[in-house]
């Protein structure tokens, strides 16, 4: 199944646009409160097509995640009663309680994990605000965790390059369906434990 082929072949071609910069701004914003696409998909390549700004690129994305996030929180804080049933119909709601489980265990390493890890950023931005997390230790856990994350991209692609993103292309869609299977593997210990 070639899902991650065709979601590469997409953000590519957004990629290439003139309004590049704004888009990767809203999808960053968008996936650390509800959007399920990382914006990696969308920074590895533009930092490829431009190595110069590849550095800009992962401290806009970072920044914007971590605005993204704020909006999660406030999600947690102020309108938890109406996202709840969304959380249970899309599937999200064991992940949810599994976030939480993990904040009354580890607090700003929980946020820290899950903003580096391929782990939803978004269900512990929800859960740190439903938890009434300090905001000033929620912050800087993600921008921590974030930034790691995103400037280990862009250096990763300006180290790389075109061998870089020819082996992403190829490997995609192994490298997409591996990050779900260790997510549900991890999951899954998790839970167990």
């Amino acid at each position: 199944m070639r899902l991650f082929s065709r979601l590469y072949a997409l953000v590519i071609r957004w990629a290439g646009h003139p309004h590049a910069p704004r888009y990767l701004v809203a999808l960053s914003f968008a996936e650390s409160s509800f959007f399920p696409i990382p914006p990696d998909v969308m920074l590895a390549p533009m930092a490829l097509a431009d190595r110069k700004r590849a550095w800009y690129y992962a401290g806009l994305t970072t920044v914007a995640s971590v605005l993204g996030g704020l909006l999660g929180y406030a999600i947690g804080v102020f309108a938890f009663d109406v996202i709840a049933p969304w959380l249970h119909k899309a599937g999200y709601w064991e992940e949810y309680l599994q976030a939480q489980n993990w904040f009354e265990r580890w607090g700003f390493w929980a946020i820290f994990l899950a903003g580096f890890s391929p782990i939803p950023y978004k269900l512990f931005t929800i859960a740190a605000g439903v938890m009434s997390m300090v905001l000033l230790p929620f912050v800087l856990a993600s921008l921590i965790g974030r930034g790691a994350r995103f400037f280990l991209v862009a250096g990763l692609i300006v180290w790389g390059g075109e061998r870089m993103e020819r082996a992403l292309r190829t490997y995609i869609d192994v490298i997409g369906w591996a990050v779900i299977g260790a997510v549900v593997v991890l999951y899954l210990v998790l839970r167990l434990t």
